[in-house]
């Protein structure tokens, strides 16, 4: 039987980011709701010509989302919280959920499993009656026939995984409730000629108990149940199938899709279990996640194993496309380089290689993916790297108290975490260094301005501990990817992070090391003008990693130590010349966790490591702080510790303060800014909602140990927004300094 091609997730972004530029011309009120309506339906058709073009036999639909896709079954489903209710438009609607409105905060953002792409969280609630409402998976996929004549398979986030999303406690019950609306859509999908249906379920793959699954399979024989042509495929990506047996036998579908890359044991699992003749296996054999180039002899192999225990296979990507940029055509990389990168585009042109090998007996391409980008020095100290001598000395309470005594800042000391508003002006300056229409001179004497604005603005509003604002830097990541050694920076790869938010992850190719200073001259610019203390920032070893593409060559963990002595050096100069205060952020210190249990202490044995590779020399006088934002940290709050930090700030405003749950059963005695507002909306925070926030805190960590801060950098907000914002956090601490 002649194997078949699909993808899932290819970027919805566009190849010149055409979404994020229609949607902040739109919000910017510079196009109309129609014209927007236009671009996005020009996107799909693209984004399905390209898919088509390439070779690919079952192309999806129903993958384009003006925000995320979660928000837009969310919407789809009724699950719309009050405040937002009386909005008419659907559209507005829509993105007031997203980024809320003057009146009303917007909704929780998180991360996306252990991924850098975020999602809306639904706000469900024991008595939330799920009602459908629109079906939007079908307007795309009759939008697709009837312009392009394509029958496509529609892609949608299935009801475990909507529900892990929306952090409910009784899975169980609301897989019952939840059931009735799939049901129904996927009724209306079937009567109105849709033929095949990918159900994606990455959260399958998690550490499941017995009732979960027996739940499952209870909600999809309620989902299936009137079904008569329509195939259901279920595809988990990102990991292993956990309760493989139980879940691939028992479940009522027409396939079911493995990563076969990250999910290792899929292929034992199917070994040792088989695979039931009756379903398609969707194999999951070129990277998603990675912009490795496939090696066609190593899948070639793997399928002719698959295919020892079914004829019905479906070539496909391991995990959704939307974490690699669009092609590498538009790349201008070194030749040895460029010959191990493959990008969305290349990895549709991969199946296609590999359909035809297999389908037309023909031998694969010949390859070269040789890599040997190293420096000799880097390993070596790697291998020096001592366990014992990566303890801070003295204890936390003694540094922290001399630390204070210096600073001379008074009770509930406010700060921000680092970045300050990015304007066009500083874009243009940026774009015109980079063009050569401006000299190196002019630039930085352009982010010399920057900084000094920056500065002269913090001092008024009365801020306690200064920033330089982070001018210089395009991204927190790429800024050092670009300075460090061992990194390529693409110049058009961008990846969706949330909305119209996208980034360029740097890709490790080789060794890291740094043979320049990275934050010293804009740092010692800024505390200049200043007699406050300014923070120096770097981004922590485990974000570049995790926010990067690395290397296949060596592990996650040795990546990681070389990054961290490369940053300790940047730390030493920044100490050795005087500056008092030093930030290491850490954002993905939770995304990087495995999904598997089994996994996790590994994991953070080396990310703490990691961390403390990079401050554990300083003089017990400096002090470190860490930034983390928009992941579940509750239930790593013990982890969080032992990277012994002097200072945290870490989000709370979107989630309603749901880390304060961590210290009611953990006693947090390490320095800790709690985020007072959401810096991802447009709106201006009220004193009485931030003192609500701060109160709460206090109640479970002691005063003396509490700083107050937005609960993420300022870089893609207005001036106007972000003084007024710190105006009232500023007011907030004053108050609650009264009342202390």
């Amino acid at each position: 039987m002649p194997v078949k091609t699909t993808v899932f997730g290819y970027p919805k972004i566009g190849p010149q980011r055409e979404l994020k530029k229609a949607l902040e011309f739109y919000w910017n009120g510079k196009i109309s709701q129609v014209e927007l309506m236009e671009a996005s339906e020009n996107l799909i058709l693209n984004n399905a010509k390209t898919i088509a073009k390439h070779g690919i036999d079952i192309i999806p639909s129903n993958e384009f989302s003006f925000y995320d896709f979660i928000l837009d079954l969310s919407v789809m489903f009724n699950v719309i919280p009050e405040r937002f209710r009386e909005i008419e438009n659907p559209l507005e609607r829509y993105f007031a959920i997203a980024r809320g409105t003057v009146d009303a905060p917007a909704s929780e953002m998180t991360k996306w499993f252990n991924t850098n792409y975020h999602y809306i969280v639904p706000e469900i609630e024991s008595n939330t009656e799920f009602e459908f409402i629109e079906n939007k998976p079908l307007k795309e996929y009759e939008l697709l026939k009837s312009s392009l004549n394509f029958k496509t398979k529609l892609v949608i986030t299935g009801p475990f995984t909507y529900l892990y999303c929306a952090k409910v406690k009784n899975t169980e019950y609301f897989l019952d409730k939840i059931a009735f609306v799939y049901e129904s859509l996927l009724d209306e999908l079937e009567k109105n000629g849709v033929e095949e249906v990918q159900i994606d379920e990455p959260a399958m793959v998690l550490d499941l108990d017995k009732n979960i699954v027996n739940s499952i399979i209870d909600c999809y024989r309620k989902i299936t149940a009137n079904l008569s042509r329509m195939k259901i495929y279920v595809q988990t990506y990102y990991e292993s199938l956990s309760a493989y047996e139980k879940l691939v036998y028992e479940l009522p579908v027409s396939g079911i899709g493995f990563d076969f890359l990250e999910g290792i044991e899929n292929l034992e699992n199917i070994s040792k279990f088989g695979f039931p003749k009756d379903k398609a296996l969707i194999a999951g054999v070129v990277s998603g996640r990675d912009p490795w180039r496939t090696d066609f002899k190593e899948i070639l192999k793997l399928i002719g194993t698959l295919t020892k225990f079914t004829e019905k296979i479906i070539l496909s990507n391991s995990c959704p496309l939307i974490h690699l940029p669009v092609t590498i055509k538009n790349e201008t990389f070194p030749k040895e380089l460029s010959k191990i990168l493959s990008f969305a585009n290349e990895r549709l042109e991969e199946l296609t290689i590999l359909k035809t090998v297999i389908n037309e007996g023909k031998e694969p391409p010949v390859q070269d993916l040789s890599m040997k980008f190293v420096h000799p020095d880097v390993s070596e100290k790697v291998s020096q790297i001592n366990q014992k001598a990566l303890h801070r000395k003295p204890e936390f309470a003694e540094r922290y108290k001399k630390q204070m005594e210096i600073l001379k800042l008074p009770l509930f000391p406010t700060t921000t975490i680092g970045s300050f508003p990015q304007t066009t002006e500083l874009r243009k300056a940026r774009a015109d260094y980079k063009a050569g229409r401006i000299s190196l001179e002019e630039y930085e004497n352009f982010i010399n301005n920057e900084i000094k604005k920056a500065i002269e603005i913090q001092e008024k509003i009365g801020l306690d501990v200064l920033v330089h604002g982070e001018f210089e830097r395009t991204d927190m990541v790429e800024f050092f990817a670009e300075k460090l050694q061992g990194f390529a920076i693409t110049k058009n790869g961008w990846v969706q992070s949330y909305g119209s938010r996208c980034v360029r992850p740097p890709i490790i190719y080789g060794d890291v090391w740094r043979d320049k200073p990275l934050t010293l001259k804009e740092t010692l610019y800024a505390q200049t003008l200043t007699k406050k203390p300014v923070k120096g920032i770097l981004t922590g070893p485990v974000t570049i990693l995790q926010w990067s593409y690395p290397r296949k060559d060596i592990s996650k963990k040795e990546i990681a130590y070389q990054i961290a002595l490369a940053l300790n050096e940047e730390v030493m100069e920044l100490e050795k010349a005087g500056i008092k205060i030093i930030q290491i952020d850490e954002p993905a210190f939770r995304e990087g966790m495995p999904l598997k249990k089994a996994k996790v202490n590994q994991y953070f044995d080396w990310a703490i490591k990691s961390f403390r590779i990079v401050t554990h020399e300083v003089k017990p006088e400096t002090q470190i702080h860490t930034h983390m934002c928009y992941s579940d940290f509750n239930d790593i709050i013990e982890k969080i510790y032992e990277m012994d930090a002097d200072v945290i700030s870490i989000e709370a405003s979107r989630s309603k303060g749901e880390i304060l749950k961590a210290f009611e059963k953990f006693r947090y005695d390490r320095g800790i800014g709690i985020g007072a507002y959401d810096i991802h909306s447009p709106r201006v925070p009220q004193v009485e909602e931030m003192i609500e926030i701060v109160e709460r805190s206090i109640k479970l960590i002691d005063i003396s140990l509490f700083w107050i801060n937005p609960d993420c950098g300022l870089k893609t907000r207005g001036w106007k927004e972000t003084i007024a914002s710190l105006s009232n956090m500023v007011k907030v601490a004053k108050i609650i300094r009264r009342e202390a």
